[in-house]
């Protein structure tokens, strides 16, 4: 008895949707209502992988600058890093590692000058942990260790169009922590010769960031032993809080370890929010469409008055006039959702082949517009219109139901 009904309520609903009505313009807000609803989905589906391509682009950028992991003593520098390395490195999940100095000074040429953010690093052993070396476009990062008569530098190249340097210029390094003397504290100053370039795409990173060896940055921050950290690669970059958490373990509450998540915590923290954000705001013009689907369906109902009496005289349930028009605003949606999936998935992989859209490189970290669909994404937007749509329909298949033979079919 349930296929039979079941059958029945679907062929009216078909039967209602195809048929010609005499009010044209219930048919015209059906197909807006559609419309509403693809176009909604497709925004969402264009926007949100717009969105997410930005985010993993701005991911991509920082940590092939910077460590996955990031290990650190608490209120003094590690002594003997060689040790804590090599217990770090019996974590699973851990691939390379190496010692960094961090620290301060005023970079200046013979024509101009800028503060540096300095970072010594061991060449050998950054290579296999930082993305620095495939940035770089004159020079080597594996130069810093050569042994030369000057210590050489290597730093971004809108440093050095600002310092007006390029490769085998010298550059002075001053630094503040020099000793105390009657005058005053006495600043250090390092000659360099300037041995690579590197462009990352961040101007944050290529305006400020200058890597010499250890030795020097050691003799430039007045540090005399040991090294201010250790910078970690982890084999998996999404896992790398789980591995972060077991090194951790392994060295004890005496050391600060922290994952590129954390690093970056309030970066990410604000884009995850605004991709919520948008989410909502584009769910909007969903929500719009799924009122045309109330008032489509609510004249829908006020012009079959007396066929649902009818219906309903013949022995149509209360139920089965709810379902009919319920199936019908269930199919608006399904429709409106599948046109807007194919419509936005199409788009994205248009603006992913053909890169259509250029950016500007000195405002974006990429050069086209970045698309990464994610499967899940357009899953929650898909779930997320149904269920708009299907709420939508509740109250107008309610009134059909409600509707008394004896009223609709009595002659006024």
């Amino acid at each position: 008895m349930t296929k039979p009904m079941a059958s029945f309520e679907w062929f009216v609903s078909l039967r209602y949707l195809r048929a010609k009505r005499k009010q044209k313009f219930i048919s015209l807000i059906t197909l807006i209502s559609i419309l509403g609803v693809a176009v909604g989905v497709m925004a969402l589906i264009v926007v949100l992988s717009v969105f997410t391509g930005f985010t993993e682009g701005l991911r991509d950028q920082i940590i092939g600058v910077n460590a996955h992991v990031l290990v650190q003593r608490f209120g003094s520098t590690i002594t003997k890093p060689d040790e804590v390395a090599a217990s770090i490195k019996t974590v699973q999940g851990v691939q390379a590692t190496t010692p960094y100095i961090y620290g301060q000074a005023l970079i200046s040429s013979a024509t101009q000058s800028t503060g540096l953010v300095l970072r010594g690093i061991d060449a050998g052993s950054a290579v296999q942990v930082l993305g620095i070396d495939k940035k770089m476009v004159a020079g080597r990062l594996a130069d810093l260790d050569k042994p030369t008569e000057i210590p050489s530098i290597v730093m971004g190249i809108d440093m050095a169009r600002q310092l007006r340097v390029g490769l085998g210029d010298k550059v002075r390094l001053i630094s503040p922590n020099g000793p105390l003397s009657p005058m005053g504290v006495l600043p250090k100053i390092r000659t360099c010769m300037v041995a690579g370039l590197f462009e990352t795409g961040m101007f944050e990173y290529d305006s400020t960031m200058g890597y010499v060896n250890l030795e020097t940055a050691r003799s430039l921050t007045d540090l005399r032993q040991g090294v201010h950290g250790i910078e970690i690669r982890v084999h998996d970059i999404d896992a790398a809080h789980r591995t972060a958490a077991a090194i951790q373990q392994v060295l004890g509450h005496e050391y600060s370890v922290r994952d590129w998540m954390q690093l970056n915590q309030n970066l990410f923290a604000a884009l995850k929010l605004e991709k919520l954000g948008i989410f909502i705001a584009l769910d909007l013009i969903i929500l719009v469409a799924a009122l045309n689907i109330i008032s489509a369906l609510i004249m829908m109902v006020m012009e079959k008055n007396r066929d649902i009496a009818i219906l309903k005289s013949m022995g149509a349930t209360t139920r089965a006039i709810m379902r009919i028009f319920f199936y019908q605003g269930m199919l608006i949606g399904l429709v409106g959702t599948f046109l807007g999936m194919l419509s936005g998935l199409g788009l994205c992989a248009l603006l992913k082949r053909y890169k259509i859209i250029e950016l500007p490189s000195n405002v974006y970290p990429m050069s086209t517009m970045p698309i990464k669909v994610v499967p899940f994404d357009v899953t929650v937007i898909a779930l997320s219109a149904l269920l708009i749509t299907l709420v939508a329909t509740l109250y107008p298949s309610w009134k059909a139901s409600r509707i008394r033979p004896a009223e609709a079919l009595s002659y006024e």
